[in-house]
């Protein structure tokens, strides 16, 4: 792995849900700390990632506030209308400096409570894979399909699905040409294995801690919480 660079890239710029707050969610207070900055400390501080680009919105006036909006390793991004834009205009930028063969981990800025452990399993497991891979967790519960109704249609094979989460590891030129190519067919995709599966390609799944929460609701500042200090006390 010694010839090959990572980089990594958080699309911020449509997380701005404010869950009741006044403020976009990545910036909600999470044990004394902003919500992204617990996002970016484990690639601040993992040697083997040579920058991370932060897509943001133009008229983002809390990011300088951050621990990490002047940090060296750091470079902010316009981002874009939708997630796919953020981290198409993310991989432009990075383009100018990084080569297509180099690796980048995408990781949504409201997923405070990624384990370092995750990271390096998910760098160590994909660096040798010709299509990358993502973050996820098998599903554990019944799961079911449903009409427009509202009412079941099937009940799926569980043995079968995961749950997507991040980081999402690609190629920069493979995943930049993925979402071009999604995008001008006004196909707005929600992460970027689907944007990889479009072009006939299968990602591979590296299993992850369910602990790797988004933060969507009220209610997960404080699961958010928990996880951190068991994470801390694990250790």
């Amino acid at each position: 792995m010694t010839d090959q660079r990572f980089w990594a890239v958080l699309p911020a710029a449509g997380v701005g849900r404010r869950l009741g707050a006044a403020i976009p969610k990545q910036y909600l207070d999470l044990a004394g700390r902003p919500v992204i900055d617990w996002t970016l400390a484990p690639f601040i501080e993992d040697a083997r990632i040579s920058g991370v680009w932060v897509a943001l919105g133009a008229q983002d006036g809390f990011w300088p506030t951050t621990a990490y909006a002047r940090h060296p390793k750091v470079r902010r991004v316009g981002g874009g209308a939708e997630r796919c834009h953020s981290v198409l205009n993310a991989l432009e930028a990075l383009a100018a400096e990084a080569d297509p063969a180099d690796w980048v981990l995408v990781h949504d800025a409201a997923r405070p409570c990624l384990r370092r452990a995750d990271l390096d399993r998910l760098i160590t497991e994909l660096a040798a894979d010709p299509v990358g891979g993502l973050l996820a967790v098998p599903v554990r519960d019944t799961m079911k399909g449903a009409d427009a109704a509202g009412r079941i249609r099937c009940t799926l094979d569980r043995t079968t699905l995961w749950h997507a989460y991040t980081p999402q590891m690609f190629r920069l030129g493979a995943l930049r040409a993925a979402l071009h190519d999604a995008i001008a067919a006004g196909d707005l995709v929600t992460d970027d294995a689907g944007a990889m599966e479009r072009m006939g390609l299968a990602p591979r799944l590296i299993e992850g801690h369910a602990d790797n929460l988004k933060i969507t609701r009220a209610e997960d500042l404080p699961l958010a919480r928990f996880y951190l200090d068991t994470q801390a006390t694990s250790c």
